[in-house]
């Protein structure tokens, strides 16, 4: 690694949900980070004992006054010139996507390069699980702001407002998403069985594919977001960052379910993160804005 590369600025502020027990939104995030290098400051938007999947649970937000004083002040931190990334996910209600979006710009003034990955998390196939309004400001307030994004299929249908039934489909609503980059978790796949992540940019369209588990544990969106930007801020080109990445949470996904886990079990599994061993079907697809394949 170089001196620049070293000196250059490289905590990330990742935003999202906080649980007791278990290992989403932020638990999943900064566990990941930290664990491949990164400093992290970790911001709830929402506390609960566990992820509501599990059952009912207490379910505490910030005020939003307080939430958004929060916030200013990490906006006037000395340290922000730390700061290299900014991550956010789950919202724990629609007026936090401003304070949000205030910080980004924040960062980004102070560190015209740093990155911002807008993780929508909204819902899945069973519809959304927030309300409407909390997801209508991810898509018309964060998403616009984002250099990278990481929905779901579903989530980009719920965008859209179109079903996405085949891959021609999802790469088109992904390229009218916003963000030069994106991410989609849970594409449809080209593999008898399976599931796939899909990479868009401006240049290439990228699929890695593996084989589908059946009722996985939650927490592999958070997952996947922060992995590939701890690679991406590595300075691993794209189609190296997609494949290790969905290898890595392929990895710890499968060894989860084979013990039989309802969380990832990801202090189990950490070597999984940096070293994973799992293959991965990498495909090259046709790009809709280029002449050839990428």
């Amino acid at each position: 690694m170089s001196a620049e590369k070293a000196d250059a600025p490289r905590a990330v502020i990742v935003i999202s949900s906080h649980v007791a027990r278990g290992s989403v939104g932020n638990r999943a995030a900064v566990f990941a980070l930290e664990t491949l290098g990164f400093p992290v400051w970790a911001v709830p938007t929402v506390t609960l004992p566990w992820h509501p999947g599990h059952g009912r649970a207490t379910r505490i937000v910030p005020p939003l006054d307080q939430f958004k004083a929060l916030m200013a002040d990490l906006e006037r931190a000395p340290w922000l010139g730390e700061v290299g990334a900014v991550l956010s996910g789950y919202l724990g209600e629609a007026g936090q996507a401003e304070a949000v979006a205030s910080l980004v710009a924040a960062v980004k003034a102070r560190t015209p390069d740093a990155v911002y990955i807008c993780d929508p998390v909204m819902g899945d196939s069973g519809g959304l699980y927030v309300p409407e309004p909390t997801a209508a400001a991810m898509r018309d307030r964060l998403m616009p702001i984002a250099d990278i994004a990481t929905p779901n299929r579903y989530e980009l249908e719920w965008m859209a407002g179109a079903p996405l039934p085949d891959l021609k489909s999802v790469i088109s609503a992904a390229l009218h998403a916003g963000p030069s980059t994106m991410l989609v978790t849970s594409a449809p796949s080209m593999m008898s069985g399976g599931t796939g992540n899909l990479l868009l940019d401006g240049t290439q369209a990228l699929l890695a594919e593996h084989r589908l588990i059946d009722k996985p544990p939650n927490g592999l969106g958070d997952l996947t977001a922060a992995v590939y930007l701890a690679r991406i801020l590595s300075g691993q080109p794209a189609i190296k960052a997609l494949q290790s990445t969905t290898a890595a949470v392929y990895e710890i996904l499968a060894r989860t379910a084979k013990r039989g886990g309802d969380e990832l079990q990801l202090e189990t599994d950490a070597q999984s993160l940096s070293h994973p061993m799992a293959m991965v079907q990498l495909r090259h697809l046709t790009h809709p804005g280029r002449d050839r394949r990428a």
